[in-house]
């Protein structure tokens, strides 16, 4: 395995729940209107120290994506998705974004978030889709 580069970022920076690893600044969210099977999730336009999964089709409430899991380098837990493709028009907005579920996070003030016990079971959209 080769060397492992953590990136620390300076800042209000959301962290990994499990290893305290950085992975993105509270600067980069694009929405915090999404939703996965376990409560709120945040898109962000760039996130740092993780890995990516296979990509595969997963149906979503607004429509298709092609994704990639997103794990953390620190313990590699999965912390979210990236969405490769939208074959959605309307949707297209998302490609190259990255989900992070937020109950996986630590927030920039020190504060965890727990899973939804009313969390959706089909995958992460906005609340207004």
């Amino acid at each position: 395995m080769g060397r492992l580069f953590v990136i620390n970022l300076e800042g209000n920076i959301y962290r990994c729940k499990h290893c305290e690893t950085h992975l993105a600044l509270f600067d980069d969210i694009i929405s915090k209107s999404f939703h996965c099977r376990h409560g709120k999730a945040y898109l962000f336009d760039k996130v740092v120290n993780i890995t990516v999964g296979e990509k595969e089709e997963r149906m979503m409430i607004t429509g298709m994506h092609t994704v990639v899991d997103i794990f953390c380098v620190g313990c590699g837990a999965i912390v979210g998705w990236k969405y490769e493709a939208a074959h959605e028009k309307t949707q297209k907005y998302k490609e190259g974004k990255f989900i992070l579920e937020r109950f996986k996070l630590v927030g920039p003030d020190g504060s965890n978030y727990f899973a939804s016990l009313e969390a959706q079971v089909g995958g992460s959209d906005p609340d207004d889709a």
